[in-house]
């Protein structure tokens, strides 16, 4: 029998590893984070500081084949909302083919993931195997957004640092970024919105389809007009959203704590933004 627990480097799935050590001490869970390669420095930075409150390392799944080879195997199409081939490839891909020799040779297989007990909209990982067993610790002990922060408090471990400027975890270049958080991208990281940039040039002149930004290429997104536009667009949703909620003393900026509570809520992968 075998615990694992996937950590994204975002706030729940932290907490859940939290909660499990402190709830479950009796359970030998093995941590694992799956790298693209292509993730931000702060996910790094909260993985290491994770790594000291569990008092083990965590195990880096590295994709067998990285983002340019697929990328090549979808014909230079970006992945999209509507073909998300990089969760599938870089995340998915390469947890099925770790467990694999463990449930081929007949071991069962807990694997425990980070659904709040608000998020009714959600499902977890869709096992294909009878040994491979999804438990969901925070529905069955009702646990929601505040009880995930207030785990987080506790231990002392707090938000990963790019809450600072963008509310989810996934790769620099994630195409479920708002508008808002490619031009902050673009301002924290800017090596990194160059690189993004590219890879669409190349993309679109490859004949796909899709920008990483709905309806516009980073080019275009990235002109001082247009950077003003969406400024401007994101006050007026923050002005709105104030009038009507409670400030969050986690938020003296008055940034919602997730984005898309602002701008409505994204079917985000979960091995991606948990």
């Amino acid at each position: 029998m075998k615990h694992v627990l996937g950590l994204s480097g975002g706030r729940d799935s932290a907490a859940l590893a939290v909660y499990m050590r402190q709830h479950h001490p009796e359970l030998e869970i093995e941590y694992f984070f799956t790298d693209t390669g292509k993730e931000l420095p702060e996910v790094y930075e909260y993985l290491g500081r994770l790594e000291g409150f569990l008092g083990q390392p965590i195990l880096r799944l590295n994709p067998d084949r990285d983002f340019d080879f697929w990328l090549k195997q979808y014909n230079d199409f970006l992945p999209s909302p509507q073909t998300r081939w990089c969760t599938r490839q870089l995340k998915l891909r390469p947890f099925e083919r770790w467990l694999r020799p463990m449930l081929d040779d007949g071991m069962t297989v807990y694997s425990y993931v980070a659904i709040r007990s608000d998020e009714e909209y959600r499902e977890g990982y869709s096992s294909k195997h009878d040994k491979l067993i999804v438990r969901l610790p925070f529905k069955e002990a009702g646990i929601d957004k505040a009880g995930v922060l207030d785990v987080l408090e506790g231990a002392g471990l707090g938000l990963p640092r790019y809450y600072e400027w963008r509310t989810r975890s996934g790769c620099t270049f994630c195409f479920f970024q708002q508008k808002i958080e490619w031009v902050r991208l673009k301002e924290q990281h800017p090596e990194a919105f160059e690189e993004a940039k590219a890879y669409e040039k190349d993309a679109v002149e490859h004949g796909s389809p899709f920008t990483w930004s709905q309806g516009e290429s980073l080019e275009e997104l990235e002109q001082p007009e247009r950077v003003a536009q969406i400024r401007e667009d994101h006050e007026q949703r923050l002005a709105r959203m104030k009038s009507k909620v409670q400030p969050n003393p986690l938020r003296p900026d008055s940034e919602p704590l997730d984005i898309d509570d602002l701008y409505g809520k994204a079917k985000v992968c979960l091995a991606c933004h948990k």
